[in-house]
């Protein structure tokens, strides 16, 4: 059995990891398109075309800050001939009222960069503040915060960056990097001891070495993930007390995650239960974005 803790999937945030921005060039592309259209006729029409201009983004509420370098990145896209200079770094808690960087370049381009910069950052910020709040109610335990897979189309490694950013820790990327049988895969595969062995043969025939997650629904199936000998077993929808017995059945033979019900008011409970993992698609897909500005500096 393999140990899933120090794969570079789980590897959290503070480890500097930033995204190759430039293959997001044609969603960035596509994002610039859409919003120019056939002209930016509102900063065309009142402003020289040779104008130079600065900028500063304003922070109007507290939290982790996410996508300045993204912003530097976009920026430099739009206007090469930019200066970009940074205040503060990807992943600090910025207060109220700071200044998260400044940049100067043509004015026209600034104003055309400003929305797709702030559309990303507040976005990114907003995962990263809330993953925050969820990680510091269990920095004292060993017990790690995961993401899912349930993110904005075409934004997947931007937001699991931001949840590493936030203190988090990143599931797998997508269907290629650990296999993970959910109930409808055991369903049709005719239950969890036939969907593993075919998952092993198939392995075993691509030469492939990924971890298997099962998906269980109830005590029974930890049972057959067990007689199945996989890596990690998720734990859907338990309650605290069947969460508790499933631990204890386990007992250290493979990793432990819990899924499906937890909120910041019911985390402590699943992490005291013994669980090696605690996964929360909230982190991505039900969050507050950070409020912020750029402002004519």
């Amino acid at each position: 059995m393999r140990t899933l803790k120090e794969s570079p999937r789980n590897m959290s945030a503070k480890e500097d990891f930033v995204p190759n921005f430039s293959l997001l060039d044609p969603q960035i592309e596509f994002a610039i398109a859409e919003d120019i259209g056939d002209g930016d006729h509102s900063a065309l029409s009142c402003l020289s075309p040779a104008s130079r201009g600065k900028a500063k983004l304003l922070m109007k509420e507290s939290g982790i800050i996410a996508g300045i370098a993204l912003a530097k990145y976009i920026f430099q896209k739009i206007d090469p001939s930019v200066n970009f200079k940074a205040d503060a770094k990807d992943g600090q808690w910025i207060t109220a009222g700071s200044v998260v960087f400044t940049v100067e370049g043509n004015t026209i381009k600034l104003l055309q960069s400003e929305r797709l910069v702030l559309n990303y950052m507040q976005r990114l910020s907003g995962v990263a503040t809330k993953t925050h709040h969820m990680a510091q109610r269990i920095a004292h335990t060993s017990c790690r915060l995961l993401d899912t897979r349930k993110t904005t189309p075409g934004l997947r490694v931007l937001e699991k960056w931001a949840v590493r950013l936030g203190g988090g820790h990143n599931h797998r990327m997508g269907l290629y990097d650990m296999v993970m049988l959910k109930d409808n895969h055991i369903d049709f595969a005719g239950g969890i001891g036939p969907a593993v062995a075919q998952v092993r043969q198939y392995l075993k025939e691509q030469q492939k070495e990924l971890a298997i997650e099962v998906e269980t629904r109830n005590i029974q199936e930890v049972h057959e993930a067990l007689a199945a000998e996989v890596d990690r077993i998720m734990l859907d929808n338990f309650d605290i007390a069947t969460t508790k017995e499933s631990v204890a059945l386990i007992g250290g033979r493979c990793e432990v995650e819990s899924s499906g019900v937890i909120t910041e008011q019911t985390l402590i409970s699943f992490v005291e239960c013994g669980v090696d993992y605690i996964s929360v698609g909230a982190l991505t897909n039900h969050i507050k974005e950070l409020d912020m500005s750029l402002k004519a500096h």
